[in-house]
């Protein structure tokens, strides 16, 4: 029974990953050992996000179940520096916009899930009790993973000088509010008391909204280019 909990765990978790690379078209580029790159890119933009914490950002006392809002946009701010690791990737690989965005976005959520979550689900969900976290953090995987691919787009399309000015305001405000999505879900978890079902479906939900809204800016500047080629 434990083993195959186990084994749907890791196939929530993984499968998705599988499945994007091989019918988004990475596989017919053979962009494997790129996106194993754009992993390796992950490894060492957290590795410089750690040591600037840990040298301008030490840890403060906080009493036990309150929020420490300044921590944590400290360490939302720091991770402005993921938009910098994706852009070092795009602007590594070459290709059409597609192509590249996927191979960022999908390195980066293959990167933080191997990273973040192969040792929980390796440890905790073989257990001898049967524990819902495990199905969350596999479904939570899969936002993760729309949630990179949608932050690299938005990447991408701040980075065109084909883009429609005035949605500039729009990717920028998008870009902040990927960059600062773990302290909104923290003031609500907080603030609301949103449970742990609840809390994922709000990351879905907001996860879903900016995902909506960057591929209709994406597919606008697409068809735009189309027809003033023809």
């Amino acid at each position: 029974m434990t083993l195959f909990h186990f084994g749907n765990c890791v196939a929530l978790a993984y499968v998705p990953y599988v499945l994007v690379y091989k019918c988004s078209g990475l596989s017919e580029y053979s962009a494997f050992w790129k996106c194993v790159q754009a992993g390796g890119a992950y490894l060492f933009t957290q590795l410089c996000k750690m040591l600037v914490l840990a040298t301008f950002f030490p840890t403060t006392e906080v009493p036990t179940g309150s929020l420490d809002i300044l921590g944590e946009l400290m360490k939302c701010t720091v991770d402005l520096a993921d938009l910098i690791g994706l852009y070092f990737v795009m602007s590594k690989t070459a290709g059409k916009g597609q192509l590249k965005f996927m191979i960022a976005g999908l390195g980066w959520a293959t990167a933080e899930l191997v990273m973040t979550r192969f040792l929980p689900l390796w440890v905790g969900a073989r257990g001898v009790e049967f524990d819902w976290k495990y199905i969350q953090m596999s479904f939570d995987s899969n936002i993760s993973l729309v949630h990179h691919i949608c932050t690299a787009m938005l990447v991408w399309l701040y980075n065109r000088n084909d883009l429609n000015k005035s949605f500039v305001p729009v990717v920028m405000a998008l870009l902040g509010l990927s960059c600062y999505r773990p302290l909104i879900v923290e003031i609500l978890t907080h603030a609301v008391g949103l449970g742990s079902w609840t809390l994922l479906v709000a990351k879905a939900f907001f996860t879903g909204l900016v995902g909506t809204i960057a591929v209709q800016m994406y597919l606008g500047m697409a068809t735009q280019a189309v027809n003033s080629y023809y």
